[in-house]
Order: C-alpha cells, then sequence, then structure tokens
C-alpha cells in the first residue's frame, strides 16, 4: 500500500445553497441568543423579566438560564459552530431536539397552548433544530479523539475543586449569627449550588449569610469551569503526524533538485512539523498545527508546477480538522499560487540577500561598516569557517555547550526561519562559522543552513556577552570574503519586519499616517528589535525580497498572530509545566 498522505484528505460531501443557509442561520440563532444572555445580565431589569418568563412561559433553548454563564456557553458554541465543528453539532443535536420533544409535549395541554409566547418558542426551536438537520454537511470538522475524556475529567476535577474553593470563601465570608452556625457540608452544598445556578439563596439557608461580591465571585468561577470544560470538549486536534524519517529524506530530495527556488526550504526539516505531499509526491506543505492555526512557513517545498497538487491536500485537511490554514514568510511567486486557492496575502517585511561576489567594503557608504569590521579584526579576533561535517564530534560538542551556555533565555526561538537543532548529523552541509579572541579563547558562533547547492541562509547566532561589539557584523563580513572557500554564491541574512515603512517614513515627503506608523514601530523597537535588525541588516547594502503572510479570512489574523508568536517562542501557552513540555519534547525525539 502507498503513503496515505499522498492521497488528499477526503473531502466532505458538497454543500448545497440549502445547507450553507441553514448552517448560517444555525449560527446566528446562536448568535442572536448570546446578545440576549448577555444583556440579561447586565442590564438588571430586562434580565429580572428573563427571568421571570422561564418561570411561567417557555424559551427557546439556551435562554432557560439567561444571564452572563450562559451568554459565554452560548458565544462559545457559535465560535465552534462557526469553525464547523462536528462535536458542537452533534451538542447543539441533541439539546435542541429534547427542547423541542419536551415543548411538544407541553403544547398537548390546552391552558399552555393559549399563550402566544410558547408558540414562538416551539416555532423558534424546530427552525434551528430544522437548520441543523438540513445544514449537516457544513459541520464537518474533526476534534482530538480524546476531547470527551478529557472534558469529563476536567468537569468532574473542575467541579470539586471550584465547589471545595466555594465553600472555603462562604466559611471564611460567613456573617450568620453564632446561634445559627452552619456545617462545613452545608456550606459546600451552598457554593455549588451556587457554582451551577444563579438562583441559590443564603436567606433560605440557616447559618449562611454571606456578601453580594462572594456569589458573584463563585458565579465568575463557574463560568471559567464552563469555559475550560467547553475548550477540552471542542479544542482541535494538536498534530496529524509528525516528520517521519522517511518523509525527510523525500524532503531532502526535493531540496537536491529544487532548494535554490526559496531561502526558507531547508527550514522545512524542523522535525516538530508535519507534512501533506502532492499525489504526484513532486511537492509537499510543511505546516505546524498550533492553537487551532495549520501553521506553514515559506513556499512550498518542490516542482512549482506541482504546489497546487499539495497546497489543496493541506487546505482540506485544515478544514477537515477546523484549523485555520495561514503561511509565514512566503515569497511573492508561492503567494500568487496560494491566492488562487483563496488566500489573502498581507506583506510582513523584507528578506535581506547578499550576492557574495558583489559585496564589498570599498566606497563611502560603506566607511563606517569597514571601521567596525577594522577595529574587530585589530583586537586580535578570527573567524574559521567549516561545513558541519568537517567537524570533529569532540569538538562539535563543545561549540553545542557553549552556544546553549550564550542562549539568552531559556526558551529555543524560532520556527519560520530557525532549524531548531544544531550539531545533527543529517545536517552536515550546514555552514558553522567560530569566532575566537587573540588568546584563541570561542567567543561566538554563526550556523548557517544550505540555500540550493550555492547558498546559506541564516539559522543561529550566539556570542559571549563580554565579547566586543561588532562581533556579528566580523563574522558576517567574513563569510561574504571568504565565499569561494566554500563555493557560496548567494548568503540570505536576518528578516526585517515592515521595512518598507521605516524605510519610506523616514523619507521628506512621507505622510502623516506614514509617520505615524514609522513611530509606532519605533516606540515597540524598545522591546522587540523591529528597527535594529533592519538597521542591521541594511548596513551590508543587501537585495531586499518581500515575504508575506497568507491567510483566508481578515478575523483570523489575531489567532494567526498568537499562533505564531508561540511557534516562535515567543509566547508559551499555559497548563502543563516547563519539565512536562520537556519531557514531551524528549519523547517526540
Amino acid at each position: 500500500m502507498g503513503d496515505p498522505r499522498l492521497t488528499p484528505t477526503v473531502q466532505p460531501r458538497a454543500s448545497t445553497t440549502a445547507s450553507r443557509r441553514a448552517a448560517a442561520f444555525a449560527v446566528w440563532y446562536l448568535r442572536v441568543v448570546t446578545f440576549v444572555n448577555l444583556l440579561s445580565a447586565v442590564w438588571v431589569s430586562f434580565g429580572n423579566d428573563v427571568r421571570r418568563h422561564n418561570e411561567e412561559n417557555f424559551f427557546t433553548p439556551y435562554l432557560l438560564t439567561a444571564g452572563f454563564a450562559s451568554g459565554v456557553f452560548t458565544m462559545f458554541l457559535a465560535i465552534t459552530m462557526r469553525r464547523r465543528k462536528r462535536a458542537a453539532w452533534i451538542l447543539n443535536i441533541v439539546i435542541s431536539s429534547l427542547f423541542l420533544l419536551l415543548f411538544a409535549l407541553a403544547m398537548s395541554f390546552a391552558d399552555i397552548r393559549q399563550h402566544a409566547q410558547n408558540w414562538i418558542s416551539i416555532v423558534l426551536t424546530a427552525a434551528f433544530v430544522a437548520s441543523l438537520v438540513v445544514g449537516k454537511r457544513e459541520f464537518y470538522a474533526k476534534g482530538d479523539r480524546s476531547n470527551p475524556k478529557l472534558a469529563a475529567a476536567v468537569a468532574v476535577g473542575g467541579l470539586l475543586v471550584s465547589s471545595l474553593f466555594a465553600a472555603l470563601l462562604v466559611t471564611v465570608t460567613n456573617q450568620a449569627h453564632d446561634s445559627h452556625r452552619s456545617t462545613f457540608l452545608e456550606r459546600w452544598r451552598y457554593g455549588t449550588l451556587r457554582l451551577i445556578s444563579v438562583a441559590a439563596d443564603d436567606s433560605g439557608v440557616a447559618g449562611i449569610s454571606t456578601p453580594n461580591w462572594v456569589d458573584i465571585t463563585i458565579n465568575v468561577t463557574s463560568t471559567l469551569l464552563i469555559l475550560a470544560v467547553l475548550y477540552a470538549a471542542f479544542r482541535s486536534r494538536r498534530a496529524v503526524e509528525a516528520l517521519t524519517e522517511e518523509d525527510e529524506a523525500r524532503l531532502r530530495a526535493l531540496l537536491d533538485r529544487n532548494g535554490d527556488r526559496d531561502s526558507l526550504g531547508y527550514f522545512a526539516l524542523r522535525r516538530e512539523k508535519s507534512v501533506v505531499w502532492s499525489p504526484t509526491g513532486k511537492a509537499a506543505v510543511a505546516y505546524r498545527a498550533l492553537g487551532g492555526v495549520s501553521l506553514a512557513a515559506g513556499d512550498p517545498i518542490g516542482d512549482p508546477e506541482a504546489w497546487p497538487g499539495a497546497i489543496e491536500p493541506w487546505l482540506a485537511e485544515a478544514r477537515a480538522h477546523g484549523w485555520i490554514p495561514a503561511v509565514m514568510g512566503a515569497s511573492e511567486e508561492a503567494g500568487t499560487v496560494y491566492a488562487r486557492h483563496g488566500l489573502d496575502a498581507l506583506e510582513l517585511g523584507d528578506e535581506a540577500i547578499v550576492e557574495t561576489a558583489e559585496f564589498t567594503l570599498e566606497g563611502r557608504a560603506m566607511r563606517t561598516v569597514r571601521q567596525a569590521y577594522n577595529r574587530v579584526r585589530r583586537a586580535g579576533y578570527t573567524v574559521r569557517v567549516r561545513r558541519h561535517a568537517d567537524i570533529p564530534a569532540d569538538e562539535m560538542a563543545y561549540l553545542l555547550q557553549r552556544a546553549d551556555d550564550w542562549r539568552d533565555g531559556a526558551t529555543e526561538r524560532g520556527f519560520s526561519m530557525a532549524l531548531g537543532r544544531l550539531g545533527d548529523p543529517a545536517d552536515g552541509q550546514c555552514v558553522m562559522l567560530e569566532c575566537s579572541d587573540g588568546e584563541g579563547e570561542l567567543r561566538a558562533v554563526l550556523s548557517f543552513v544550505p540555500w540550493g547547492p550555492n547558498g546559506l541562509s541564516l539559522d543561529l547566532m550566539r556570542r559571549d556577552r563580554d565579547s566586543d561589539n561588532g562581533l556579528m557584523e566580523f563574522m558576517v563580513i567574513e563569510l561574504l570574503q571568504r565565499a569561494r572557500e566554500i563555493r557560496i554564491t548567494q548568503v540570505s541574512l536576518n528578516f526585517a519586519m515592515f521595512r518598507s515603512v521605516f524605510e519610506r517614513g523616514g523619507r521628506i515627503g512621507a505622510g502623516p499616517v506614514l509617520r505615524l506608523w514609522r513611530s509606532l514601530l519605533s516606540f515597540f523597537s524598545r522591546w522587540w528589535q523591529i528597527e535594529s535588525l533592519y538597521r542591521a541588516n541594511a548596513k551590508y547594502r543587501p537585495i531586499w525580497e518581500p515575504r508575506f503572510l497568507l491567510f483566508e479570512k481578515s478575523a483570523d489574523l489575531p489567532r494567526i498572530g498568537i499562533a505564531a508568536a508561540r511557534a516562535e517562542g515567543f509566547l508559551e501557552a499555559p497548563g502543563l509545566p516547563k519539565w512536562l513540555h520537556r519531557k514531551h519534547l524528549e519523547s517526540k525525539r
């Protein structure tokens, strides 16, 4: 049998106009109910009226306990239904069908049929159920198989912890008279009732009298518990299948044939990524599923004529799992191909590429760079350039140790333009630059990955904080001047976000909007080195190649941004302790 990943993901049954409209009605129904619930939570008189009708008449599903918790619940359902989650459809069809059956049985009584509001309730409920049935084929996104067990565990464990917290809070703040002292079990029961219902009233419980803020705190805790259970029940699948040894070998074969097309191509070999192949096996899209986003980086690997054959199954797989498809750092050529498949483009910045044959330190424009280079060289620093395969194992181990010592923080950053490993035997064609001071002490290292047969792309930069300034620039210039030693004609350096803003915003005649945008980016550069990266690259007078972020809908950009920040190592998902994250990563290796 062949590799199942060569076959595009099975598409859901073709949608029709009726199914699309029915699905849209179901989503908007939940949005309206969410609005009513949240409005009743903040508008006291309206909320009291809703609760009064809950006791006297029927309401449509999810309005029976109108309030903030119900609003959060229905909002979550609306979001998951909008993302076409199959589990959300099942939950809605079960609950709404039970309500419809209840209403139908109740309408058999004459006194209930007399109220017009009850007819409105049953009509709206029937319309919602009908829309779910007609739009069934539109809800095809799969969740993780472990979601039901995880949701049950979160519900049971969370309810136990939350109820104990509520009981403790009631115990500490209880203002009842000592003659009516309550037991801990009674306070626990009261706290639990407050968690699952807003109807609990301490006036009817002997020995319990709490301030209003305590009841509000317990209700907020219940809302957070509902969110945690819903997230566990509807979370997207984390990953399909990590990169296998066979996948890596086939990707390397494609890079040998077409690797010179994209300077980011070699980074597709990051081993936490998954890969989708075209039916012919001549192209592939490498991605990582993170936070409900299927995040690819760079261009597809392989023959450009086969790119559509890999993009289509990648998009189909994203839709099948409810992931948001996005691409970071795509070139203009790849962006054009992705656009034909429904993705929009946003320019992120520019990649600095230096042609080694054209680089020179001569001329007035390079005076500052030339002086800095000569200053470091006079200080006695030297650079050694070697392929990783030419470095003995004991020396490589020492380089790895020093690079790890110099790392800025505990988190290894990088995704779209970083390999995520150093010294792996499979990466023998990578190039290492080792910079030593006048006494022979190692002070900095640079590592570059192959970019086709005659190019390099910057992967890793590490230096001793106690070394002289300008060391990295000195090493890059040494590489550019000695490129013939390792048969290199072009080098890709750092990526400069929003480069055009800094360049055009500083010119005479720049408009007020552009100047304001440049000032804002300069302000944030104090923490994120946005402008400094541009300045550091510009000194080599490179060729600037634009890179794009590709996405389907503008509303998805916040989630894509968070997923990208997590992938690059700037954000960490809360929950698991760091030692568990490390154990998980080691088990994947």
